[in-house]
């Protein structure tokens, strides 16, 4: 049993461990074309410094969950914790792209913590104070994400692109210290059983299917037809050893309700339209003028336009539920598609001055903001009460797939669009993959139209706020 002062000292350590969280993910997307100029390797192959840690982060989250829920979770926490702290520093050491790149999946497992800082709030603190916190590490999660963008780019700017990492790694070894001090012991518990073949199941296919997506200009249509029906072979055994697992990495019996394969695959094809478009703006805002286009911002430039993003993330997180309550909760998830088709479109169609690239981020950050908001929500009222956990995890999956598959695909359509004489993409390869978010979203929201009309929806359930995370 915890004491009232350890409960008051555990508050602000979760909050700095979610801040942490998004401030290090974050540390690859602004500095993708820093990345690329200094080792010397391409923007496609730099963007994976950005892809790979969405991967990691995909098969990271449930497999932490499922040990965090046994007696395991402090171990769960500190092991993470100090892996992330040495992602950092072989990203920071002067060595070849290679270790970077696995720095940065280290990195991903930084994306299972926050989570189980949930959890741990929800276990230990009681009533309105319980709210408070998880609702608090939610908003801490999203404005620590526009805080990092451009704290980053400061750095990497005056200082070094290996200084970014080695701040980061600063962070983060605080964050252990404090976790050991402050994140109690759940030894009373029973002990949770992961499953191994599950999560390497999911890994690898997922691994092999955003290599195919990031050569498809590169290799040959035989070596990537190979590779693409082995990594879904290796995920159609996923699901099938899922579903006879007594003890499965995630539950996928589920999703047999269609309203939550409907939140699903929303929630999926949602996270891939948005994270082309940051992908996009990210490399956009940084290429030279003298290409015609672009703005030769820097680091930093890139950073700050992302921050509109996150603002405006948060805002819609808490203006989702009272627009639930007004027009009914099925009304907040084709908004949002609607609000992030609009800011898509309007970066494919009009990106000439960088105000027009802030204003589409902001919507962007809106529609992002009520889409995320709502799939809490409806999840929830359509899955027993016990099974919410684990639906919730998938979701969040699912997410963390859409982000990395977002991401490969963005650096997979502007490689296939070469400039004339200059080593940066055409500015059509910018309209052309914007306008492929658009179509993406497009399903997405022709999804959330045939949600199927169910009693338990009926009524508008007020949206979790320790669920609204808008990025991860």
């Amino acid at each position: 049993m915890t004491s009232l002062d350890d409960r008051r000292r555990l508050v602000p350590v979760l909050i700095y461990l979610g801040t942490v969280v998004a401030v290090v993910s974050s540390l690859g997307a602004p500095l993708v074309p820093t990345i690329a100029r200094e080792t010397h390797v391409s923007l496609a192959d730099a963007q994976w410094s950005l892809t790979i840690t969405m991967l990691v982060g995909a098969v990271a989250t449930p497999a932490m969950g499922r040990l965090g829920d046994g007696r395991h979770r402090r171990s769960v926490v500190l092991g993470a914790l100090a892996l992330v702290v040495l992602g950092c520093v072989l990203a920071a050491l002067p060595l070849a792209f290679g270790y970077l790149l696995a720095g940065r999946a280290l990195m991903g497992l930084g994306l299972g913590l926050t989570p189980l800082c949930m959890a741990t709030a929800r276990d230990l603190l009681r009533g309105e104070r319980a709210h408070r916190t998880v609702a608090l590490l939610s908003i801490t999660t999203v404005a620590g994400i526009g805080l990092g963008y451009p704290v980053t780019g400061l750095v990497a700017q005056h200082l070094s692109l290996r200084a970014a990492f080695w701040a980061g790694a600063a962070l983060a070894a605080v964050a252990l210290v404090a976790a050991a001090l402050a994140v109690p012991s759940t030894k009373d518990r029973p002990p949770a059983r992961l499953d191994i073949a599950g999560a390497v199941l999911l890994g690898a296919g997922l691994a092999g299917l955003l290599v195919v997506l990031s050569e498809l200009a590169a290799w040959s249509t035989g070596r990537l037809v190979g590779l693409a029906a082995g990594s879904v072979m290796l995920l159609v055994w996923w699901v099938l050893h899922e579903l006879r697992t007594a003890r499965p990495l995630v539950d996928l019996r589920l999703v047999r309700d269609r309203t939550v394969l409907t939140a699903d695959l929303t929630g999926l094809f949602a996270g891939v339209g948005m994270y082309i478009l940051i992908s996009l703006v990210i490399r956009y805002v940084q290429t030279p003028a003298s290409t015609g286009y672009g703005f030769g911002g820097s680091a930093v430039v890139a950073g700050l336009v992302l921050v509109p993003f996150s603002a405006m993330s948060v805002t819609a997180s808490r203006l989702a539920p009272l627009v639930s309550r007004r027009f009914g909760q099925r009304a907040v998830l084709p908004l949002g598609c609607v609000i992030l088709i609009a800011a898509e479109l309007l970066f494919a169609l009009d990106r000439g001055g960088l105000w027009q690239v802030c204003l589409a981020l902001g919507l962007a950050g809106l529609g992002v903001g009520c889409t995320f908001a709502a799939l809490p929500g409806l999840i929830v009222a359509a899955v027993p009460a016990h099974e919410t956990g684990s639906a919730m995890s998938f979701n969040q999956v699912l997410r963390y797939v859409g982000y990395s598959t977002g991401s490969a695909l963005s650096a997979t359509v502007l490689e296939a669009h070469p400039g004339v004489g200059s080593p940066f993409p055409a500015d059509s390869g910018y309209t052309v993959a914007a306008l492929i978010g658009v179509g993406v979203l497009v399903f997405a929201l022709i999804l959330c139209t045939v949600l199927p009309a169910r009693r338990a929806a009926a009524t508008p359930v007020e949206v979790p706020t320790e669920l609204t995370v808008a990025v991860d």
